[in-house]
């Protein structure tokens, strides 16, 4: 099947963090079907998964509830020729979440989200230049982005300079940037948090400086949102951006995104202004009807079930136990646990005690071999506390490998090469 998928999709799958250079040789090829937290390859091998559809899912696969709510919708029809209530009502859901928004628009992707954040800010500030958070790993499939990564190819040189980059938890070098270009940024983006927290009143500092720069504040909630707060990581953190985005967790994996913001921002997408058209977010399948009862439904249920909060709880449990085993085998400096409870990911280091790829793999590898699939240690609404006791085993016993590895060279225990680095400019 890989031969096969390799012959007719570029990179064998159609998403790059999906692929086989993201794992291990020994890795499953493919996914058959999943339940919960548990996933099936095609061979019928069972696994714990904690990367939930690059953290989409966040109740669980085929959540029973949220699956219903999308056949009862698809029975109705997906898609009319003028608007379906139900937009109506998912947009009114989700505005009573989202504190500081006033509208929203919705679409498929983040990538959709994003780059029409990033649109909207020029049009309103007519201003080109956009400043985005040099130390966060995506924004956009889009050129202003893309253009800033190692993989720029077939992006014009022009569109490439058009996007700024500055430093998370450095204020200077966002201040830096509007002093060297005065009146030109019209936007900064920026995600609120990932493994690292904002120092104090960074967030805050960001806000105050595009308020007295003129630049539009935007937040790329796409991760934290659903994870942080139901309120966004914008709840968390005291700050209120002039658009932000959403996504991911908001449809328990079925494809919508969300961009909110203020009234009079996103109004230029709209009809009720005197001011020059904005082309915001039109696309056929952009308010697909049987997605938003998806969407609905998650709302729902997050305010229901205490969501986040069990996703903290379960995340808590699993770093207390994966901290025990990394004390008690002494990889404090080569192996570790970072970011919130509800959204954990893992730093592997060499001997150096340096940032490496083959160490990952290996960890991967060994993880799989025991039956959990774990790019990320993402956990979700449906990790039982059997679960993360599992995946603590599994670790105490992958990272008994890792030591060895340390003491004898990780070639010794790779079956096949190391993982890449999506963003890398040459195969």
């Amino acid at each position: 099947m890989r031969t096969r998928a390799h012959s007719v999709i570029p990179g064998g799958a159609h998403t790059y963090a999906k692929g086989d250079d993201q794992y291990p040789l020994l890795a499953p090829g493919f996914l058959r079907r999943g339940e919960g937290c548990h996933v099936w390859d095609v061979d019928g091998n069972e696994f714990i998964e904690y990367g939930m559809g690059l953290r989409a899912v966040t109740l669980g696969h085929a959540h029973r509830p949220v699956v219903e709510a999308a056949h009862r919708q698809m029975l109705l029809g997906e898609n009319y020729t003028r608007p379906a209530a139900i937009e109506l009502d998912c947009a009114e859901e989700f505005l009573r979440l989202i504190d500081g928004a006033d509208m929203v628009k919705f679409a498929k992707n983040g990538s959709d989200a994003t780059s029409a954040a990033v649109k909207l800010a020029r049009a309103y500030t007519g201003r080109d230049l956009i400043a985005r958070c040099a130390d966060q790993p995506f924004f956009s499939v889009e050129d202003w982005f893309i253009g800033t990564t190692p993989m720029s190819a077939g992006i014009p040189k022009a569109v490439q300079e058009l996007t700024l980059q500055f430093r998370y938890n450095d204020i200077e070098s966002l201040r830096l940037l509007f002093e060297q270009n005065p009146g030109r940024i019209a936007c900064v983006i920026l995600e609120a948090a990932t493994a690292v927290e904002p120092k104090a009143d960074f967030l805050r500092s960001v806000q105050m400086l595009c308020r007295s720069e003129g630049a539009v504040f935007v937040l790329d909630e796409m991760i934290t949102g659903f994870r942080w707060h139901i309120g966004g990581a914008q709840k968390v953190y005291g700050i209120s951006p002039d658009l932000s985005t959403f996504g991911k967790g908001m449809g328990n994996g079925f494809s919508v995104s969300a961009l909110a913001g203020k009234k009079e921002i996103m109004e230029l997408g709209g009809l009720h202004h005197d001011r020059e058209r904005v082309f915001l977010l039109s696309t056929t399948h952009g308010a697909e009807n049987h997605s938003l009862a998806a969407a609905i439904e998650t709302m729902q249920i997050y305010r229901r079930d205490n969501v986040i909060e069990f996703m903290h709880r379960q995340g808590e449990r699993l770093r207390t136990g994966v901290d025990r085993v990394i004390e008690s085998l002494g990889l404090g400096d080569y192996f570790q646990l970072l970011g919130r409870p509800s959204n954990l990911v893992f730093a592997t280091r060499d001997q150096s005690k340096q940032p490496s790829q083959p160490f990952r793999t290996l960890f991967l590898q060994e993880m799989i071999q025991r039956g959990l699939l774990t790019p990320s240690l993402v956990v979700s609404f449906s990790h039982t506390d059997a679960d993360i006791d599992r995946t603590i085993e599994a670790i105490g016993e992958s990272l008994q490998v890792y030591r060895r590895a340390l003491e004898n060279g990780v070639e010794n225990f790779l079956v096949g090469r190391p993982v890449k680095p999506v963003f890398r400019k040459f195969n």
